[in-house]
């Protein structure tokens, strides 16, 4: 049992381990980029002292909310046309990562309008009051203020990802979570399920102690 186990893991773990990073930069990147902008534009539209705009501010709720309230997997299926479209299959982490990106951006762009209603509304006052122009008061002010939310925001995001990648693998995403289902429970490799299980509890663990760590650096006192 255990030299069977050995001998999967040293065939299929470094593909599956490079399959889920290539899934998790693509996704991480278009979080980063489209979700931090969907949340603040979350924000701006609904905040009275930049350029409130209940349509706009309507609109872009709607699409987080509806985004987040379907569940990751049915999220796959229904963006199997996309994939096809995008990258010419529907399995394989680059199929897989189209999904993730849709989720992640979701996902993140509620914890950014979160983390900027966060920040102190007297310090945006003071800030207006000096004249200063609304992209300025956005890269000096806004951002800076609410730095350490933000932190924890890509935080959770990332560990969301993790989970979200295993479950790629349910649909041919591939991935550590493809390596679990395909041996660990249809061949009932049990010890392949225990180490990639330990992989992801390890992954999960260490990104939260730095993004815990880098947002208590970064948080004013």
């Amino acid at each position: 049992m255990l030299a069977e186990t050995m001998e999967i893991l040293q065939r299929e773990l470094l593909k599956a381990i490079g399959e889920t990073i290539q899934m998790m930069i693509i996704s991480m990147v278009a979080a980063l980029i489209f979700g931090t902008l969907l949340g603040l534009v979350l924000y701006i539209t609904s905040h009275p002292m930049f350029v409130k705009n209940k349509v706009i501010n309507g609109i872009a709720e709607a699409v987080v909310n509806v985004i987040r309230s379907i569940p990751f997997v049915i999220l796959m299926v229904l963006c199997i046309p996309l994939m096809q479209a995008l990258v010419g299959t529907n399995i394989g982490p680059q199929a897989a990562a189209i999904p993730l990106s849709i989720a992640a951006i979701a996902f993140l762009a509620r914890l950014v309008d979160g983390a900027f209603r966060e920040v102190d509304p007297g310090v945006l006052e003071a800030a207006f009051a000096t004249g200063a122009s609304i992209p300025l008061i956005l890269k000096r002010v806004l951002f800076v203020e609410a730095f350490p939310g933000l932190v924890r925001a890509f935080t959770v995001t990332f560990v969301n990802l993790v989970g979200f990648s295993a479950m790629a693998g349910l649909v041919g995403g591939g991935g550590i979570g493809n390596l679990a289902i395909q041996y660990g429970y249809y061949r009932y490799e049990t010890g392949v399920m225990i180490i990639t299980v330990l992989i992801l509890v390890v992954v999960v663990q260490a990104a939260q102690a730095i993004g815990d760590s880098i947002a208590r650096k970064v948080t004013k006192r």
